[in-house]
C-alpha cells in the first residue's frame, strides 16, 4: 500500500472540519508556553517564589502527558463532540480555579493538574479524530497539529501582557478560561460536523492494537534527544543569549523569532517525511541543531549565539514534526491517538532533564557552556538513534 492509496476503513467526512477544531482548541492551549509572563505578577502578589512557581509549569507538562496517555482510553466512553467539549471545560475549569488563586495550592492543583491533564486529552482526541479522515499528506497534516502549541504560544505571550498590564493577572486567566468553553463549544460542533470517530468500524478494526515494539522505542529516544535540547532553548533562550553578551532588546526578539521558526519547522519535519525516510529526517535535523552548537562553542558571540539557538531549536522542530508524521506512517490510524499519547511521555521526561540540568549548571557556573555540550552530545546520539529505525512503515 502506498502512503497516498485511501485507508479500506477510512470513514466518509470532512477533513477540514476535523483540522479546524484541532486549530481552535490547539491555540489557546498552547498558552501554557507562555506561562513565564505570568511569573512576575504571581511573585508580585502571592509571594511565592520562583522556584516554587517552576513546579507549576513542571506539574502542567506531567498532566499533559497524564492526559496524552489516558485519552486512549475515552474513545468509547462517548461521542467524540462530547469528549471535545468535555476535556475542554476541564481545562477552563483548572484556569479558573487558578485565577481565584490565594497561594501555590490552587495554582498548582488548577494549572498543573486540572488544565495540564485536559489539555492534553484534548490534544490526542483531536489529533486522532483527524487522523482517522486523513488519506494522503499524513506528514504533513500531523506536522500542522503539532506546529499549534508554539504558534498558541506567540498568540498569547504578547496578549497576556498587555492583558497583565492592563487588568491584572487573575483577568487573564479568566478570559483564558472564557476563550476554552468558547473555542471548545466550536470544536466540538466542528468535529459533530466533519463525521470523524475515535475508533475504527468493529469489521474493520484489528482485533487488538498494534505493538509497541523497538520502532517506538527508537522513535521516542530519537525524539526524546531532540525535544532535551530544544526545551532547553526555549526554556532559557533569552538568558543564554543575554550571557553570551546579547542586549535585552536581542534576546527578546531571539526568544520570539526561535518560537515562530520551531513552529515552522513542526511543519516541515511532517511535510518531509511524506517525501523521505523518516530516519533521514530526523538524522538531519539532529545535524542542524549538532551544527548549532558547534557554532555556538566555536563562535562564542551574541549574533552566533541567536543563530545557534536558533539552529538547534529548529532541528528540535523538525524532528518533532517528523515524530508525528511518522507515527502515521509507521502505525494505523486507529492507533494513531495511543502511540502518539504515550511517545509525549518522552517529551515530559525531556522537559524535566536538559532544561532543568541547565539551571543548575548556569547556577554552578555561570554560564550555559557545559549544558550546550551536552546538548550537542544529544544531538549526536539522536543521529545515530535514528539511523537505527526502519526506513519504511506501512508504505
Amino acid at each position: 500500500m502506498s502512503a497516498a492509496a485511501p485507508l479500506s476503513y477510512a470513514p466518509a467526512g470532512r477533513l477540514w472540519a476535523a483540522l479546524l477544531a484541532s486549530t481552535l482548541l490547539n491555540l489557546p492551549l498552547g498558552s501554557v508556553y507562555s506561562f513565564s509572563v505570568l511569573l512576575r505578577p504571581l511573585e508580585q502578589e502571592l509571594s511565592i517564589p520562583r522556584s516554587a512557581l517552576s513546579l507549576v509549569f513542571g506539574l502542567a507538562t506531567v498532566g499533559f502527558t497524564v492526559g496524552s496517555v489516558g485519552a486512549a482510553f475515552l474513545y468509547r466512553v462517548a461521542p467524540a463532540p462530547v469528549l471535545v467539549f468535555a476535556s475542554a471545560a476541564v481545562a477552563a475549569g483548572g484556569i479558573a480555579v487558578a485565577a481565584t488563586a490565594n497561594g501555590l495550592t490552587q495554582l498548582l492543583l488548577g494549572y498543573g493538574v486540572v488544565f495540564g491533564t485536559g489539555g492534553g486529552v484534548a490534544y490526542i482526541l483531536l489529533q486522532q479524530g483527524v487522523n482517522m479522515l486523513v488519506r494522503r499528506r499524513r506528514g504533513l497534516v500531523n506536522g500542522y497539529i503539532v506546529s499549534l502549541y508554539p504558534m498558541g504560544a506567540m498568540i498569547a505571550t504578547p496578549a497576556f501582557h498587555a492583558c497583565n498590564e492592563a487588568f491584572g493577572w487573575r483577568t487573564t486567566l479568566a478570559g483564558l478560561a472564557a476563550v476554552l468553553v468558547t473555542c471548545g463549544a466550536a470544536a466540538s460542533q466542528l468535529a459533530w460536523y466533519s463525521g470523524a470517530t475515535l475508533v475504527a468500524p468493529v469489521s474493520s478494526a484489528p482485533e487488538r492494537p498494534a505493538a509497541l515494539g523497538p520502532t517506538f522505542l527508537k522513535l521516542s529516544a530519537t525524539f526524546f534527544l531532540a525535544a532535551s535540547a530544544g526545551l532547553m532553548v526555549l526554556s532559557q533562550a533569552r538568558e543564554i543569549v543575554a550571557t553570551y553578551g546579547g542586549a535585552a532588546a536581542l534576546a527578546v526578539a531571539a526568544t520570539t523569532v526561535i518560537t515562530g521558526a520551531i513552529a515552522a519547522a513542526r511543519i516541515g519535519g511532517g511535510w518531509l517525511v511524506d517525501r523521505f525516510a523518516v530516519p533521514h529526517v530526523m538524522c538531519a535535523a539532529h545535524a542542524l541543531a549538532l551544527s548549532g552548537v558547534l557554532l555556538l562553542t566555536l563562535l562564542p558571540a551574541p549574533v552566533t549565539a541567536v543563530l545557534g539557538l536558533g539552529m538547534i531549536g529548529v532541528g528540535y522542530g523538525f524532528v518533532s514534526g517528523s515524530t508525528a508524521g511518522g507515527i502515521g506512517l509507521y502505525w494505523p490510524p486507529a492507533d494513531y491517538g495511543r502511540v502518539a499519547g504515550r511517545t509525549y511521555i518522552a517529551w515530559c521526561l525531556a522537559a524535566i532533564s536538559l532544561p532543568v540540568l541547565a539551571g543548575y549548571l548556569f547556577d554552578t557556573t555561570h554560564n550555559y557552556v557545559t549544558a550546550v555540550l551536552i546538548a550537542g552530545c544529544a544531538n549526536l546520539t539522536g543521529m545515530a538513534t535514528a539511523l537505527t529505525m526502519p526506513k519504511r512503515g506501512r508504505r
